[in-house]
C-alpha cells in the first residue's frame, strides 16, 4: 500500500500545532494531494482551503515542500501534474495556496541552460525560458516561450495568457524553419494574438531573410491554423506570352469539402481575351476506394482581331481516375481510367504540365466492373466502356458499353473430385457472351451525327468443346470444337442505284443473326538441348530449349449466308453477306483449310562465378524469347509470312532489346520494285538502357501526370509537374545523411541514365528504307542531397532534328524550394522559374515567372 506521506505530515502539522519541514531525497515516492480533505486545528474551527484535483511530481535530486508557506519545490528534471495540465522543467516552484507555478531553466557546468520548461495543456505545448501560471484563473505571463501551431513555429519575447484560447504577445517571431533560433527567414511582429488552432493575428511586420530585412513592412497579418483541410483562396503566378500577352495563371479557390472530398476551380486569363478553367477534385475512402477527376475547359485566341492570323479555337480535356481497394469487396471490382477530350488539346494548352504530353498520339479511356457469382459452376460478369481516339487522324473509336460473361469449365465425364485424365475425361466446355455497343467516328462528328448511323450493336456467343490428350508420351495434343452464334441489331443491303451509276449500300435496323461452326487441333512438344563446355572453361555450358507445335484450322462453308447483286450497268454481279462489316465479322462463303507452325527457343548459358566464395556456376539469360510462325493454306497451297520476334537482357539486365520482323516467303514485284523470295519485308528493333549508381537505384521519380495524360512513366519527353506543385513531392528535408556536410557537398553523387532507340525498317512497295528512327535519353543526377539537375532529349535520325528537350533543376533551400524548367527550342519552347516556401501554411508566399510556347493554333 502506498503512504501518502504530505497527508500525513500536513495532518500533523494542524493537529499538534507546531512547525515542520519535510525534506525528501532524491527516488522518494510520488506524493499526492488528496480531494476534499479538511483538517481542524485543535484552537480553531476554520476551514483549510480545497485543493480541486490530485497533485503527480517527482524530481531527480530532491522534492522539497514547506507545509507553512505552502509550497512545493521540485529541482533537476522536474515534472509535475495538477487537472489537465502538465509541466517539464529544470526547476518548479508550486504555491498551491495561490493555485501558482513558476518553471523555469538550469545551468550545466559550462554555463549554459538546459531543461527548458515545457508547459503542456491538452494539444497545445509551448517552450518557454521561463513561466508563471495560475490555476484558477488561467492566466499565464511567459517568457521567451516556443510553439508550433500546425507547421508554423512561433517564439514571443513576452506572451500572457488570458484564458484557455488566447494569448497575448509581445516582439513575436514566426517561421515554418526548424531551428526557431537561426531560421533561414522569419516574420518579426511587434505584437500577436494567438487562438491556438485557429489563428494568429499579428501587428505591424517585417520580413528577414537569413537575418536580412526586406525593404517592405506589412501593417497586419493572419495566420489562419488548422489541423484539418479548409477552404480558401489560391493566389495566381504572373506569365506572359507573345501572342496572348500578359497572364493571370493558376488563380481560383479551393473547396475542402469534406474529410473525404475536395474541390479545386482555378483559372487563367491573358490580357487578349484568352481564359482557361478547370476543376479539379480528389476522393477517397480507407480501404474502399480512392481516385481523382479533373475537366478542363480552354478558350484560346491568337493574335488580335483585325490581324491575318487571328484565330480562335475551344478546346477541352476530362480525366478520371478510380481505383477500389479489394479488401472492400474481393468478389467485385470497379476501376475507371478515363483520358478524354479535344485532339489537340495537349498541343494546344497553355497548361506547362501539358507540355510534355504534346508528343502522345493516342488518348484511352476506359471504365470497368467485374464481378463474380459464386454458383457451381462459377460465373464470371464484366461490364466496360471503352475510347480510344487518335489525335493526328481524329479517328475515334468508342464501345459504349461492352458485355461479357463466362460460364467455368465444366467436365461432363468426371464425377466430381475426380481424376480428369485421358481423352474422354478431358473433355470439357464454357459457354461465354459477348455483347458490344461499337461507335467508329471523326471525334468532330460525334455530337453532329446520328446515334444510329455511327453504332454498331451486336452478340456473339461461344460455346467451345475440347480435350487434351498426349501423343506417343512425349507429344501434347488438343483437339477442339467451337460454336458460334452471332446476333446483330443492323444488316446491310447492297444493290445497284441506277439514277448514281454505281453499287450502293442500304442499312436495315432489326434483328438478325448466323451460326457457324470450326474445328482446330494442335500438337506440341519440348525438346532440351545442352551443350557442355568443360568445369575449366568460362562459359560452363548452354542450355536450348525449343517449343515446336503445329496447328490445323478447319471451317466449313457457310454459303447460305451469301447473296449476290450487281456492281455495274453491265450486270456483274458479286458476293456479300448481309453480316459484311458487323464488329464480330461475317460468316465465310467458302471453306478455309489451313496450317500453322510455330518454333519458340530460349537460350540459357552457366558461367564460372566471379565471385570465388560460389561454388555453384551463374545462370545467366542469353534470349528469353525467339519466336518463328507461319502458315500454309491447304486450300490456295499457299504459304504465309515468316514472322520472327525476340528479346534478350544483357549488362546484367540493364539493356533490353526487343526486335521482330516478317519474311516473304515469295517473289514480289511491283512495277520496277522486285523483292527477292525470302525477302525481308519490314523489322523493328527496340533498345532500353538503364543505368544508375547506387544511391539512386530505386528511387527514380515516375511522371504521373504524364501517364495520366497517356504518355510514359518515365522522363524521356520530360516531367509534366507544374512548377508549383514540384516543391510538395520532390524534394524532402534529408535528416538521415550521415555527413554533417551533406546539404553542401556529396562524396557520392547519385546519378541515373534511361535511353530508349526504336528503329523501323519498312521493304514494302516504296523500297527499302529505314521508315523511323529515333533516339531519346534522360539523365539525372543529384550534385548535393540539396542540389538535382535533370534532362531529357532525343534525336530523330530520319528527320534529322533534335526532338523534344527539357532541362530540369531544383534546388532545396530547407524552409524554401526553388524549381527552373526550361525546353529551349521547338514549337514548345518556354522557360519557367519558382520560389516559395514549402510550408503549405505560407506557400502562398512565392514568386513564379514563366513564358508561355507561342503555338500556332491548327
Amino acid at each position: 500500500m502506498r503512504t501518502n506521506l504530505f497527508y500525513i505530515v500536513l495532518t500533523a502539522f494542524f493537529l499538534f500545532g507546531g512547525k515542520h519541514t519535510a525534506y525528501s531525497q532524491k527516488n522518494t515516492p510520488k506524493t499526492e494531494v488528496k480531494e476534499n480533505v479538511t483538517v481542524v486545528k485543535t484552537d480553531s474551527l476554520k476551514k483549510i482551503k480545497y485543493l480541486e484535483g490530485l497533485i503527480h511530481y517527482k524530481a531527480k535530486v530532491y522534492e522539497k515542500f514547506d507545509q507553512k508557506k505552502k509550497i512545493i519545490t521540485l529541482y533537476d528534471g522536474a515534472e509535475l501534474k495538477y487537472l489537465d495540465y502538465e509541466l517539464k522543467s529544470g526547476i518548479i516552484v508550486f504555491d498551491y495556496a495561490k493555485n501558482e507555478v513558476y518553471a523555469g531553466r538550469l545551468k550545466d557546468s559550462l554555463g549554459n541552460y538546459i531543461q527548458y520548461p515545457v508547459f503542456k495543456t491538452g494539444n497545445n505545448v509551448v517552450e518557454p525560458d521561463s513561466i508563471r501560471f495560475n490555476f484558477k484563473t488561467k492566466k499565464a505571463k511567459i517568457w521567451n516561450s516556443r510553439t508550433k501551431q500546425d507547421e508554423l513555429n512561433v517564439k514571443a519575447a513576452i506572451s500572457k495568457k488570458e484564458n484557455d484560447s488566447v494569448y497575448f504577445m509581445k516582439s513575436v517571431l514566426l517561421t515554418t524553419a526548424k531551428d526557431v533560433d537561426d531560421p533561414e527567414y522569419h516574420f518579426l511582429a511587434s505584437k500577436a494574438k494567438l487562438v491556438p488552432g485557429k489563428k494568429i493575428v499579428v501587428g505591424p511586420t517585417y520580413m528577414y531573410i537569413a537575418q536580412v530585412p526586406m525593404p517592405f513592412v506589412m501593417p497586419f497579418a493572419y495566420f489562419p491554423i488548422t489541423t484539418k483541410r479548409r477552404s480558401g483562396i489560391i493566389p495566381p503566378s504572373y506569365g506572359q506570352n507573345n501572342s496572348r500577352g500578359y497572364a493571370l495563371q493558376n488563380g481560383g479557390y479551393y473547396f475542402a469539402l469534406t474529410d473525404n472530398l475536395d474541390l479545386a476551380v482555378l483559372g487563367d486569363y491573358f490580357t487578349n481575351g484568352s481564359y482557361s478553367l478547370r476543376g479539379e477534385s480528389s476522393y477517397g475512402k480507407r480501404y474502399k476506394y480512392n481516385g481523382t477527376f479533373s475537366i478542363r475547359y480552354e478558350n484560346q485566341i491568337y493574335s488580335e482581331r483585325g490581324y491575318p492570323d487571328y484565330s480562335k479555337t475551344k478546346i477541352f480535356n476530362v480525366q478520371w481516375s478510380h481505383t477500389k481497394d479489394s479488401k472492400s469487396n474481393p468478389n467485385s471490382r470497379f476501376s475507371a481510367s478515363v483520358n478524354a477530350g479535344s485532339s489537340q488539346y495537349y498541343n494546344q494548352s497553355i497548361n506547362q504540365s501539358n507540355i510534355g504530353s504534346s508528343l502522345n498520339n493516342t488518348l484511352n479511356s476506359s471504365i470497368s466492373y467485374q464481378t463474380t457469382i459464386h454458383t457451381v459452376p462459377q460465373i464470371s460478369l464484366s461490364m466496360a466502356a471503352t475510347q480510344s481516339q487518335n489525335t493526328k487522324t481524329r479517328d475515334m473509336n468508342l464501345t459504349l458499353p461492352t458485355l461479357q460473361a463466362s460460364v467455368d469449365r465444366v467436365y461432363p465425364f468426371v464425377k466430381k473430385d475426380g481424376e480428369k485424365k485421358g481423352f474422354i475425361k478431358n473433355i470439357n466446355l464454357q459457354y461465354n457472351l459477348n455483347g458490344q455497343n461499337s461507335i467508329k467516328t471523326k471525334d468532330s462528328l460525334l455530337f453532329k451525327s446520328k446515334f444510329a448511323d455511327i453504332s454498331e450493336i451486336g452478340f456473339q456467343h461461344n460455346i467451345p468443346l475440347s480435350t487434351n490428350y498426349k501423343l506417343f508420351k512425349y507429344f501434347s495434343a488438343t483437339t477442339s470444337v467451337n460454336y458460334r452464334e452471332v446476333w446483330y441489331l443492323k444488316t446491310k443491303e447492297k444493290y445497284f442505284d441506277t439514277d448514281l451509276n454505281k453499287a450502293v449500300d442500304k442499312y436495315n435496323n432489326g434483328f438478325d443473326a448466323f451460326r457457324t461452326y470450326s474445328f482446330s487441333n494442335n500438337i506440341g512438344t519440348t525438346v532440351y538441348g545442352m551443350y557442355t563446355f568443360g568445369k575449366n572453361s568460362k562459359i560452363q555450358s548452354i542450355r536450348h530449349v525449343m517449343r515446336p507445335s503445329v496447328s490445323h484450322g478447319y471451317t466449313p462453308s457457310f454459303n447460305q449466308y451469301v447473296d449476290t447483286y450487281v456492281t455495274n450497268i453491265n450486270g456483274d454481279r458479286a458476293e456479300y453477306t448481309r453480316f459484311d462489316g458487323g464488329i464480330y465479322g461475317a460468316p465465310q462463303g467458302s471453306y478455309s483449310n489451313t496450317l500453322g507452325f510455330s518454333l519458340s527457343n530460349t537460350f540459357e548459358a552457366k558461367v564460372t562465378d566471379s565471385d570465388s566464395t560460389k561454388t555453384e556456376p551463374k545462370k545467366i539469360m542469353l534470349l528469353n524469347n525467339l519466336t518463328f510462325n507461319s502458315g500454309y493454306d491447304l486450300k490456295l497451297a499457299r504459304w504465309s509470312s515468316i514472322s520472327f520476334s525476340g528479346g534478350t537482357q544483357v549488362f546484367k539486365e540493364k539493356l533490353n532489346i526487343n526486335f521482330g520482323g516478317n519474311i516473304d516467303p515469295y517473289e514480289y514485284v511491283k512495277n520496277d520494285f522486285v523483292r527477292k523470295a525470302f525477302g525481308l519485308s519490314s523489322a523493328n528493333l527496340t533498345m532500353n538502357y538503364s543505368i544508375a549508381s547506387s544511391k539512386k537505384e530505386g528511387k527514380k521519380e515516375e511522371n504521373v501526370q504524364g501517364a495520366l495524360n497517356g504518355g510514359r512513366k518515365d522522363d524521356l519527353f520530360g516531367m509534366n509537374q507544374d512548377l508549383n506543385d514540384d516543391r510538395l513531392n520532390q524534394m524532402k528535408d534529408k535528416e538521415d545523411e550521415e555527413d554533417a556536410f551533406s546539404g553542401f557537398y556529396n562524396y557520392q553523387i547519385p546519378w541515373d541514365i534511361n535511353m530508349a532507340l526504336s528503329v523501323t525498317y519498312n521493304n514494302s512497295d516504296f523500297g527499302r528504307k529505314i521508315s523511323t528512327c529515333s533516339l531519346m535519353m534522360s539523365a539525372n543526377t543529384d550534385l548535393t542531397p540539396k542540389w538535382k539537375f535533370g534532362v531529357s532529349t532525343g534525336y530523330d535520325f530520319i528527320n534529322k532534328g533534335v526532338t523534344f528537350t527539357q532541362i530540369r533543376m531544383n534546388r532545396d533551400l530547407m524552409s524554401w524550394y526553388m524549381n527552373f524548367n526550361w525546353s529551349p527550342f521547338g514549337q514548345n519552347s518556354y522557360w519557367g522559374f519558382f520560389i516559395g516556401i514549402k510550408a503549405g501554411v505560407l506557400s502562398d508566399i512565392k514568386w513564379d515567372k514563366r513564358t508561355q510556347p507561342d503555338r500556332v493554333l491548327r
